[in-house]
């Protein structure tokens, strides 16, 4: 079978089936229509006890610099993260990608958390929420700072929501200077299989419970 057509036959079902046992798929680039199953030696994760929040980033978060939205609009999201950069001229998130994600989201088991400023979206991220992980996807800013609120907003929810695990997938410097680190496939697993089986609070992604920018702050830590 090639990979398109490998890519084609992917589920729902089959991907999420794929995320509980540590794998995921990518693709070459956003022109090419296969993708292919990744199950890094080395993973990295966020502990949701030891996301780095400096200085600035919580005058940021604590002023509520722009408008935290929940699973608003996905769609526009996964395009921004798909936008060309300077420093990222090519996208793993092709058309199956978004089909499959769009999919998962309208099923609930894929959520955004969105920043705004007035009418536009200048930041966010998404991923996969499976039990008591959530696997980020991508995330993007247009706004100094966005991507990092995003990112002090979904942990406060996870954390809140009763979460247990947040899978990073690879380990950048960017998210080594939030706190991500990289640990083995085989303590990966072990902490997958723990927390793909526990229940989250089942509010943890409604827009009807706010968490503002101090709220999120004290959330972690732990108050």
């Amino acid at each position: 079978m090639s990979r398109s057509e490998e890519a084609v036959s992917i589920t729902p079902d089959i991907l999420l089936r794929a995320y509980a046992a540590g794998v995921f798929p990518m693709a070459e680039s956003a022109d090419d229509p296969g993708l292919y199953w990744v199950e890094p030696k080395a993973r990295g994760i966020i502990p949701l006890d030891g996301l780095i929040v400096s200085r600035s980033l919580a005058k940021a978060v604590k002023q509520d610099r722009f408008r935290i939205r929940v699973d608003h609009d996905f769609d526009a999201v996964i395009t921004a993260c798909a936008e060309a950069k300077s420093d990222r001229p090519n996208t793993w998130i092709n058309a199956r990608i978004r089909q499959l994600y769009r999919a998962l989201f309208d099923q609930g088991n894929a959520h955004t958390i969105e920043c705004w400023r007035d009418d536009a979206l200048v930041g966010g991220l998404y991923g996969v929420s499976l039990g008591g992980v959530f696997f980020g996807e991508s995330m993007f800013h247009r706004a100094s700072d966005a991507s990092k609120v995003a990112l002090v907003h979904l942990v406060a929810r996870l954390r809140r929501g009763c979460y247990r695990l947040l899978d990073a997938q690879f380990i950048t410097d960017h998210l080594a200077s939030l706190g991500a680190v990289e640990i083995s496939r085989a303590r990966y697993k072990r902490l997958l299989a723990e927390a793909v089986v526990t229940r989250p609070l089942p509010d943890t992604w409604s827009e009807a419970e706010p968490i503002n920018g101090a709220e999120a702050l004290a959330i972690l830590r732990g108050e």
